[in-house]
């Protein structure tokens, strides 16, 4: 799956913050709990009575196939391949499987790339975020099956407040992120010595490939279906 940053990207012109939020909604709940599941694009008629509803799966259809179209990608396959081989020296007894980190590592790098190239505007990001956080949100969650609304607030406010994002502009700050998702699978993924190779190995993939990664967003935004003039894209 693409990471906020590089989801957000194929939104980054609408000014309807919950199509914005729509788009990485699947994600935020999933890091929110990861037993909730919900699968509102298989009930599309619980979401067709407001404007609300309508733009917020909106945003969540995009995100499925903009996964799809990535995952489905030559770039993805030969992009996993290519960083796995400059992640090897830090698994060297480490319980992380390769194809995991490079798979994980890949989409990381992306929203890096799109900071580095200053190809989004991450405030605005943030901000269209704040700006959805509304009980309008809380119903749509429930009509998606939500347990515990409160629990998934207490997150997105935590999400949007800490504005962590900002930080994938240094490539140890993606080594990081990487390590907390692994220690969400084992128990210590890294020693310090492994730690500090993974950023290594992170820097050398991010200077072979530089020009490279806004190819596939280039791919993705053109394989998409056009949206004509739908009022949910209305300035």
């Amino acid at each position: 799956m693409m990471n906020f940053l590089s989801h957000y990207y194929f939104e980054r012109h609408t000014d309807n913050p919950y199509i914005v939020l729509g788009m990485v909604l699947p994600d935020l709940i999933r890091n929110a709990d990861k037993t909730w599941n919900p699968h509102p694009e298989k009930h599309e008629y619980l979401f067709n009575q407001s404007f609300t509803d309508l733009s917020l799966l909106t945003g969540w259809n995009t995100h499925l196939e903009v996964d799809r179209l990535f995952h489905n990608s030559s770039y993805f396959t030969l992009q996993t391949a290519n960083l796995k081989k400059f992640l090897l020296p830090a698994l060297k007894d480490s319980p992380v499987k390769p194809f995991f980190l490079a798979h994980i590592g890949v989409e990381l790098m992306l929203d890096q790339q799109l900071l580095h190239h200053q190809k989004i505007n991450t405030s605005r990001f943030y901000d269209q975020l704040q700006e959805a956080n509304t009980p309008m949100l809380h119903d749509f969650l429930r009509k998606a099956g939500i347990p515990d609304i409160g629990k998934f607030d207490n997150f997105y406010q935590k999400f949007i407040s800490s504005r962590y994002l900002f930080s994938y502009n240094e490539t140890k700050n993606v080594g990081y992120a990487l390590t907390q998702i692994c220690k969400r699978i084992w128990k210590d993924p890294f020693t310090a010595d492994q730690s500090q190779l993974l950023i290594d190995g992170l820097n050398s993939y991010h200077e072979h490939t530089a020009d490279l990664s806004m190819e596939i967003f280039s791919e993705i935004e053109q394989l998409l279906p056009s949206r004509g003039n739908s009022p949910l894209f209305s300035d």
